[in-house]
């Protein structure tokens, strides 16, 4: 997703490379996943109310489900994966979203792909389709209504002043219908039916880990027009995702 000439985040101003890059899915939201997961998410142990978000852009926390301790929960992680064994955080502006054909070659997530992956709930994310007339947001969800679980990746980075920093990334594959008149990738939806075993740190064969990684099917996703009110990551309400006339 490009976010073009969206505003700068509460952190700061986007890198000039984190706002022309191509290769993005780089915002949605997460608002009423608590009542939209209740059936999606039976697996997890102590599911916590999160806050509603309508805006999550890159460097902003979210709500994140791994595998951990005795099962799987749900954690807030900063979006933008920082490797361990990076030296400069800043990283993470150019690791929001990993390529799917490209994980076991890539060393910023080669190792997160083996062992730590991860799903992002949430009830749809954004794309900017250019025109003519400038770049018009759109909202891509379920047709349901139903929570997606997009797939991701998390690592820790240790900062030797603040600690440990948890972060994840987001990955895309080549788009369904629904998305291609949007943008050239997209998203990867986890099917509910295979989320324990991409949770799994114990699933590792390759072609079963390769199943996951394509796009979901046309019928299960719809898209339409929002207003550019969702352009500023400021703006955290339900009219980010409220349809406008075209």
């Amino acid at each position: 997703m490009q976010l073009g000439e969206a505003p700068p985040t509460p952190q700061g101003p986007l890198p000039t490379y984190l706002a022309n890059t191509t290769d993005m899915c780089g915002r949605f939201s997460q608002a009423d996943i608590a009542e939209l997961d209740r059936e999606v998410l039976w697996i997890l142990d102590g599911l916590q109310t999160t806050t509603p978000r309508y805006n999550v852009a890159p460097s902003q926390e979210a709500a994140v489900i791994r595998h951990g301790g005795l099962g799987n929960r749900i954690d807030q992680l900063r979006w933008g994966l920082i490797p361990s064994w990076a030296h400069d955080p800043k990283i993470g502006y150019r690791t929001i979203n990993a390529r799917a054909e490209s994980l076991t070659q890539k060393p910023a997530f080669r190792d997160s792909f083996a062992t730590r992956r991860c799903a992002i709930p949430v009830a749809g994310f954004y794309e900017w389709r250019k025109t003519p007339h400038g770049k018009h947001p759109h909202f891509i969800r379920r047709r349901d209504r139903r929570a997606m679980l997009l797939a991701g990746l998390w690592d820790r980075w240790i900062d030797r002043v603040t600690g440990p920093l948890e972060t994840f990334t987001i990955i895309t594959t080549t788009p369904n219908a629904v998305v291609r008149p949007l943008h050239d990738r997209m998203p990867v939806v986890l099917p509910e039916s295979g989320l324990l075993a991409w949770l799994d740190p114990r699933t590792t064969d390759p072609t079963t880990l390769g199943e996951f990684l394509v796009p979901c099917t046309d019928q299960e996703l719809e898209a339409y027009r929002v207003s550019t009110h969702v352009n500023s990551p400021a703006n955290e309400d339900p009219r980010c995702v409220e349809p406008v006339e075209p």
